[in-house]
C-alpha cells in the first residue's frame, strides 16, 4: 500500500514531528475536571501527588497519570495548533484527546474519503486538526454537521456555548477554509444530500446513545479500509454510559470491537 492514495492530498505535506529531548519529560496539569463533589480538594491531592511521582505526570479532563512522555507536548507542530486554538480551559483540559484525534487524522489524510464531524460544537476540535495539517489547505473536504442550539426537550445535554449565535460563530471561524462544509440539522436527516459516499475520519460527539447510533447506520459502510472512527464519549460512564451500552452490540453485530481509551474516547479502525 502507498501513501497519499487520495488524489487531493499527492504532495500534500506532513508535519515533521522534531526531535523532543532526551533527557526532560514535561508535565501537564490542568485541573478541570468532572463528577467530584469537592474539584478543589481533588485539584490540591492530585497535585500533591505529581510533586511525588516520577516526571511525566498529566493531569487534566479526569486523567491522572505519571512516567509518560506526554508525547503531544513534544510535537510542536501540534502544540502550535493547538494552543492557537483553544478558547476555554475545557479545551485546554483535553489537549489529550484533541492530540488522538490529531495522530487519527494524520493517518487518514493519506487515504482516499473525506473528514466527517458529527457534533462539531464551537469547531475548536476541527480547526485544531485542520490546523495541524495544513490550515486552509488542508486537502480534504471536512464535513461538519451540529444544531448549534438546544432546546430542553432534546435528549443531549445542554453546553455552555449553546445558543442562537453559536452557527454563526462556527461559520465565520472557517470561513477562509475552502474545504469546510457546515449543515445545521437533526442526524441522520441533515445527511440526506449532504453528505460524503467515502470516509476516512469520522469523529462522533452527540453525547446521546440514540443519534450516535443514527451516524453510525448513515455512515459506517461509507469509511474506507483504514479510516477510522473515534467516539468521544464511549469509556465516560456516568451520563455518557448509555452510547456505550448502545454502540457495542451495535459494532459486535460487525464484528468489531471498540478500543477504549484512557481518555474516555473509543476507537474503531475500519477494515
Amino acid at each position: 500500500m502507498s501513501f497519499f492514495k487520495s488524489k487531493a492530498s499527492r504532495g500534500f505535506q506532513l508535519p515533521k514531528l522534531g526531535k523532543p529531548s532526551l533527557t526532560t519529560v514535561k508535565g501537564y496539569f490542568m485541573p478541570m475536571f468532572w463528577g467530584t463533589r469537592n474539584p478543589e480538594l481533588v485539584a490540591q491531592h492530585v497535585k500533591a501527588a505529581t510533586e511525588l511521582a516520577e516526571p511525566g505526570f498529566h493531569f487534566a479532563d479526569n486523567f491522572f497519570t505519571w512516567a509518560r512522555n506526554n508525547s503531544m507536548l513534544d510535537d510542536e507542530a501540534f502544540v502550535t495548533s493547538w494552543t492557537s486554538n483553544v478558547e476555554t480551559d475545557a479545551d485546554k483540559a483535553i489537549v489529550w484527546r484533541r492530540y488522538i484525534l490529531a495522530c487519527a487524522a494524520y493517518h487518514c489524510v493519506q487515504l482516499d474519503g473525506d473528514f466527517v464531524e458529527c457534533g462539531a460544537y464551537t469547531g475548536v476540535g476541527v480547526k485544531t486538526v485542520m490546523d495541524f495539517l495544513g490550515g486552509a489547505t488542508f486537502p480534504k473536504d471536512y464535513w461538519l454537521y451540529d444544531l448549534f442550539e438546544h432546546e430542553e426537550w432534546m435528549l443531549h445535554h445542554s453546553m455552555p456555548e449553546h445558543g442562537p449565535d453559536l452557527e454563526t460563530r462556527v461559520r465565520e471561524k472557517f470561513k477562509s477554509y475552502p474545504r469546510v462544509k457546515i449543515f445545521k440539522g437533526f442526524i441522520p436527516d441533515v445527511f440526506e444530500g449532504q453528505s460524503p459516499q467515502r470516509i476516512a475520519f469520522l469523529h462522533i460527539d452527540l453525547n446521546q446513545a440514540p443519534a450516535e447510533v443514527a451516524a453510525l447506520d448513515a455512515l459506517f459502510d461509507r469509511i474506507v479500509p483504514g479510516g477510522i472512527v473515534i467516539l468521544d464519549d464511549y469509556e465516560w460512564a456516568g451520563v455518557y454510559r448509555a452510547q456505550k451500552l448502545a454502540e457495542d452490540p451495535w459494532f459486535e453485530a460487525r464484528q468489531y470491537r471498540v478500543i477504549p481509551l484512557p481518555t474516555g474516547q473509543g476507537l474503531v479502525i475500519k477494515r
